[in-house]
C-alpha cells in the first residue's frame, strides 16, 4: 500500500495548469500565497518600526510621514509579488504577455481604477491634501483622515466617513482650508441703523473681536463700512483664526456677542423695511350698471 505522505505529495505536485511552459501546482500556489502574506506582514512591521523609532524622532510633518509609510508599504508589496512569482519558477516576461492580452479586453472596465490609482500616487507625492487637512468638496466639509491608493476618506462635521475617489481631487475643484498656512480669515456681516453712533459701532465691533481668545491679535481684527443699505449701514468684521476647524463655533460666538453688546449699548440692528402703497379704485363715470331683468 502506498504511504499516505506519497499520496499527499502527489496531490500537491499535480500540475493544475501551465504558464509559459511552467507547471503550476497546488504546492506552488500555497507557496505563492505564503510569500505574499510574508511580505505584507513584513511591510506592516517595517512601517511600525519606521513610525516608532525613526520618523517620530525626526522633525517632519504628518503629511510627509504618511507619504513615506505608504510608499514603503506599496514598494515592499510590489517587490514581494515579483519575488513570489520568481520563487515558484514563473517568469514574469511570460505573464507580461498574458496581462497585455487581458488589458485589451478589460482596459475600459479598469479605466476608473487606473485613474484613481494614478491620482493616489500624485496625492502622495505632490501633497495638495494631507492627513488632518480641513477640506471642502462641493457642499461637504470635513477633515482628511486617510489617503489610500484608490480613495481618500474624509470625516465630515457630522462624524460621517465619506469615501472620495482620488481622481476627484485631481480633476475637480477642491477647497483646502489648511494648505500651506492653517490661519484663516472669516467675515461677520452686520447692519446698524443710520441713527447709530458710527464711532461707537466701530469701537464696539473691535472690542468684541479682541475679547474673543480664539481671534488672533496679528493680523489684527478689522472693521469695514461696506455699503449704505436701504435702512442700515452694512459693516463687515474681519477676524483671523489659528485653524479653520473652529470657524463655525467662533462665528457663532461673535454673532452672539454682537447681539448682546449692541443691546447693552443701544445700537439698533434694523429690520428690513418694505413700503406698501395702496391705490384706491378710480370710479368710472358715464357707465351705467346693467339693469336686471
Amino acid at each position: 500500500m502506498e504511504p499516505i505522505y506519497q499520496k499527499i505529495e502527489a496531490v500537491f505536485t499535480f500540475t493544475l495548469f501551465s504558464v509559459n511552459q511552467t507547471p503550476v501546482t497546488l504546492a506552488s500556489i500555497f507557496l505563492f500565497v505564503f510569500m505574499i502574506l510574508f511580505f505584507f506582514f513584513l511591510s506592516r512591521f517595517v512601517n511600525r518600526l519606521l513610525m516608532k523609532r525613526l520618523l517620530q524622532k525626526l522633525n517632519i510633518d504628518d503629511g510627509i510621514r504618511f507619504a513615506l509609510l505608504r510608499v514603503s508599504h506599496y514598494l515592499i508589496i510590489v517587490i514581494g509579488t515579483i519575488i513570489a512569482f520568481q520563487f515558484i519558477g514563473i517568469d514574469l516576461s511570460g505573464l507580461a504577455v498574458i496581462f497585455g492580452l487581458l488589458s485589451v479586453g478589460i482596459g475600459f472596465g479598469l479605466q476608473n481604477i487606473t485613474s484613481n490609482f494614478v491620482a493616489g500616487i500624485i496625492l502622495l507625492f505632490e501633497r495638495p491634501i494631507q492627513i488632518g487637512d480641513r477640506v471642502m468638496i462641493g457642499d461637504t466639509e470635513g477633515d482628511v483622515t486617510d489617503i489610500n491608493i484608490r480613495s481618500t476618506t474624509i470625516r465630515s462635521l457630522n462624524n460621517v466617513s465619506i469615501i472620495v475617489p482620488n481622481s476627484d481631487f485631481i480633476s475637480n475643484k477642491v477647497v483646502n482650508w489648511s494648505h500651506g498656512d492653517t490661519r484663516v480669515r472669516i467675515d461677520i456681516e452686520v447692519g446698524v441703523s443710520y441713527d447709530s453712533d458710527l464711532d461707537l459701532v466701530l469701537k464696539t465691533l473691535n472690542e468684541i473681536a479682541r475679547n474673543n481668545p480664539s481671534v488672533l491679535k496679528k493680523p489684527a481684527p478689522d472693521v469695514l463700512l461696506e455699503s449704505f443699505g436701504d435702512s442700515a449701514w452694512n459693516l463687515k468684521l474681519r477676524v483671523w483664526l489659528r485653524t479653520p476647524k473652529i470657524h463655525h463655533k467662533i462665528r457663532s460666538d461673535l454673532n452672539c456677542a454682537i447681539v448682546r453688546t449692541f443691546r447693552e449699548r443701544n445700537i439698533e440692528i434694523p429690520f428690513p423695511q418694505r413700503d406698501l402703497h395702496i391705490r384706491s379704485a378710480i370710479p368710472v363715470t358715464g357707465v351705467s350698471a346693467p339693469s336686471s331683468g
